[in-house]
């Protein structure tokens, strides 16, 4: 099966098996944004474990 070509471009596997994504909400109108805001969207944040056997089918990691 190959795997999903946009699923490959946004996520990452972590060692532990977790699913990396970035955050939203960075691209544009920024300038409404606080700082602080801004500053923690940069952060790595996971996928949520009910739709992290989704992604992994995608990924093709099984």
């Amino acid at each position: 099966m190959k795997t999903h070509s946009g699923a490959k471009k946004r996520f990452r596997l972590t060692a532990g098996g977790k699913v990396k994504r970035k955050q939203r909400y960075v691209r544009h109108l920024l300038v409404n944004k606080s700082s602080k805001r801004k500053r923690q969207l940069g952060k790595t944040a996971y996928v949520s474990p009910s739709f992290s056997s989704e992604v992994k089918k995608m990924l093709g990691a099984n």
